[in-house]
């Protein structure tokens, strides 16, 4: 979102996240990480939740709070700047996670679990998609009941960051119904396979659970929780958050494009004074104002609880989806063949662009989620 369209405490947020980035984590030094197997450093970490990046959806009582009591639209902000600076961490998942444990975890485990997230001592990621990266509602997981232990035989897919979680929430099968695990990464029978990630900033893998037993403590919630609500209000959150952080990604590439026009001279002119381009960057600023406010109101919507927030974060992801790769591309041709070469900052936007849509706004399975919600 644009500053005009923030309260003065989101503005304050988003400036000292921006100084912070800028001061710890610049585009420049994230490079460096690329070779890094946790690809970010927990000291880090420690320092972005002091910002309060992992607490907005936890309660004060176990470290968190909001600053407008929307904690979702303060989020964004945050998102808006990680996906600005390229940030690595699992600032989505940690998030989902922490949320889902606040509203639907148990006192035990909010107690346990919800002060450790806020300040970042332990990571905690989100495991929701089967092998091929697809949502199954944890499908592909089997959770049965023995005693007082739950055990878990399966996979989940394109878990992100799990080579440096120490918590792994997820979704399986149990009875044919929908639940969600609370998984010490350190559990005998969780294995974890390393997977390339087309973003160079972020770590995948894929986590097999071969007989995992676990005390019945471990599931989310009460037994009477329903999982399945559960899921969607987290997805919800998920793409909500992924949507903020492509604009602010795409944000970023745009004003490099618009600054890169006015720099390069052809012809004896700044290439951005040609009409042909100046139409492009003219649709492309549209298309780009467009994936703002349909990100804000989605903010919205989801933070309320809204009936139509399901229908409403999937639109907002489909549009996202829809026009990132095009606004990304156009600001590729803009930049010609500077911007097909290693050195330049340009592919390492649309590395994230790319995979951060690819995982949570794929139009194709939102305008299908669509379609199913306005039956119901």
């Amino acid at each position: 979102m644009d500053d005009e369209d923030l309260t003065e405490e989101q503005r304050m947020l988003r400036r000292t996240t921006t100084q912070f980035i800028e001061e710890q984590l610049p585009v420049s030094a994230v490079r460096k990480l690329h070779d890094d197997p946790t690809g970010y450093d927990r000291t880090w970490l420690s320092r972005t939740a002091d910002l309060g990046w992992y607490s907005m959806m936890i309660a004060e009582k176990y470290g968190g709070g909001s600053m407008t009591k929307h904690p979702l639209a303060d989020l964004t902000t945050i998102a808006d700047s990680v996906g600005r600076y390229l940030q690595p961490g699992p600032f989505i998942p940690m998030n989902v996670v922490g949320a889902a444990i606040a509203e639907f975890g148990t006192d035990a485990q909010r107690e346990d679990l919800l002060p450790k997230i806020a300040a970042a001592e332990v990571v905690a990621t989100w495991a929701p998609f089967d092998a091929a990266g697809e949502w199954d509602a944890g499908a592909k997981l089997e959770v049965s009941r023995d005693g007082e232990q739950v055990l878990l035989r399966g996979l989940r897919g394109f878990v992100p960051e799990a080579q440096s979680a120490d918590y792994l929430l997820a979704a399986g099968r149990c009875d044919g119904e929908p639940v969600q695990v609370i998984v010490p990464i350190g559990t005998a029978g969780v294995g974890i396979e390393a997977l390339s990630c087309y973003d160079l900033s972020r770590r995948m893998a894929e986590v097999c659970f071969d007989d995992v037993r676990l005390p019945a403590a471990a599931v989310l919630g009460a037994a009477d929780t329903n999982a399945t609500e559960n899921l969607e209000r987290q997805l919800q959150i998920a793409v909500v958050l992924a949507c903020a952080e492509t604009v602010g990604a795409l944000d970023a590439m745009f004003a490099m494009t618009v600054e890169y026009s006015k720099d390069r001279i052809a012809f004896g002119r700044p290439i951005g004074s040609f009409q042909a381009l100046k139409h492009v960057m003219a649709d492309q600023l549209l298309y780009l104002e467009s994936c703002k406010a349909a990100t804000a109101e989605a903010a919205q919507v989801v933070d309320r609880g809204a009936s139509d927030a399901a229908e409403v974060a999937s639109m907002a992801a489909a549009y996202v989806d829809e026009y990132a790769t095009l606004i990304a591309q156009e600001c590729l041709q803009v930049h010609g063949g500077i911007g097909f070469t290693w050195e330049h900052d340009l592919h390492l936007y649309m590395r994230r662009i790319r995979t951060t849509t690819s995982i949570w706004c794929e139009k194709a399975w939102h305008y299908e989620r669509i379609c199913e919600v306005c039956a119901l």
